[in-house]
């Protein structure tokens, strides 16, 4: 009887869940930012940033090497502060266009990311997210099991390079933060303002890189600035990689694909330790966001307390998340993400 009463609680738990479109009007409700604790969210980032910067090049300035230490901190509130230009992008954070843009140019150059380039390429991941068909913009690249077993001996190679962890985490940042960046390729259709925005970036960061070594020496810039860029580039990348690379992840191919549900299922909600989550803008509540992209990283926090089913969909641990480097494939059949292995073994038992 109790097994009954279980299976019927569960079947009208489903049949009175929101669906996607549902809660696209219900999360909407939370976009409006609050000016004031936009600029204290920017402050409370920025500040210790440059001190804990300040405290790397003193470190090193004075021969106090243990000091270097805090080029890891320093490296977590520049993400932040690129969660701040990621929000500036999405016109989510001061909810002023000009404000919001000039703020994320000034923030790129810090970021070593041009703003209005990056920005035109994020906005294409969010419209094409989970979409077979839309893949390559803005994400990580992604084969299907058909499409790898396909390819020739050759290329098979060079993805599985590709999806190496020391490949995506380590050398993809020098990639993306120092070269790929530095030149918009691909947008020529897109006018000239990523062009301009890349060249006043790569001018800024240019100059600002010349002031540090005027100031502090060429060997500071290269010990403590570029570590911290390539440290909080690698950890970037690690947050938008389990934020779509996760077992239970959603791809399909229109007109099966529609984006409430490619956004709610297709990105995780990535439940960090407060500390974490704090450091990383609530990032994590990455399914949220992009049903809703204007709602401020600060009150994601707010949507989750209001509606805990939310919590729920698409979650993963930080434990859960180190398993996610192993899934390389999408599983058409099964609907799921799977490793080269799992792969391999399904093509014998076929």
């Amino acid at each position: 009887m109790s097994a009954a009463f279980d299976y019927r609680d569960e079947q009208m738990a489903e049949e009175t869940t929101p669906d996607a479109k549902t809660w696209l009007k219900i999360v909407n409700a939370y976009r409006k930012p609050n000016l004031t604790r936009s600029s204290f969210e920017l402050g409370v980032t920025l500040v210790p940033f440059i001190l804990l910067w300040l405290g790397a090049w003193a470190s090193f300035e004075f021969s106090f090497w243990p000091g270097l230490v805090l080029v890891v901190p320093a490296a977590a509130f520049l993400l932040r502060l690129f969660i701040i230009q990621h929000d500036c992008g999405h016109g989510a954070f001061f909810a002023r266009r000009s404000v919001d843009d000039w703020t994320g140019r000034l923030l790129g150059v810090l970021t070593f990311t041009p703003y209005d380039y990056w920005r035109r390429a994020h906005a294409e991941h969010h419209a094409t997210a989970g979409n077979l068909e839309e893949r390559g913009v803005g994400d990580i690249t992604t084969l299907t099991v058909s499409e790898y077993r396909a390819l020739p001996r050759w290329k098979k190679l060079g993805y599985r390079l590709y999806r190496n962890p020391l490949v995506l985490f380590g050398i993809g940042p020098i990639w993306v933060f120092l070269l790929k960046q530095r030149l918009p390729f691909g947008m020529m259709k897109d006018g000239a303002l990523p062009w301009v925005s890349t060249m006043a970036t790569n001018a800024g960061m240019v100059a600002m890189a010349a002031l540090m070594i005027w100031l502090a020496g060429l060997d500071t810039f290269l010990i403590v600035h570029l570590p911290i860029v390539l440290l909080a580039g690698a950890l970037g990348i690690w947050l938008f990689y389990v934020q779509h690379q996760f077992e239970d992840t959603h791809w399909s191919a229109p007109p099966e694909w529609q984006f409430q549900h490619a956004a709610l299922h297709g990105a995780s909600h990535y439940d960090l330790p407060w500390g974490l989550r704090w450091l990383t803008g609530h990032i994590g509540v990455h399914h949220v966001h992009h049903l809703s992209s204007k709602i401020p990283f600060y009150r994601l926090p707010e949507v989750l307390r209001d509606h805990p089913e939310l919590k729920s969909i698409s979650r993963i641990t930080l434990r859960e998340s180190l398993a996610c480097v192993k899934l390389v494939l999408w599983d058409e059949a099964r609907g799921r993400l799977v490793s080269f292995r799992e792969a391999r073994r399904m093509a014998v038992v076929a």
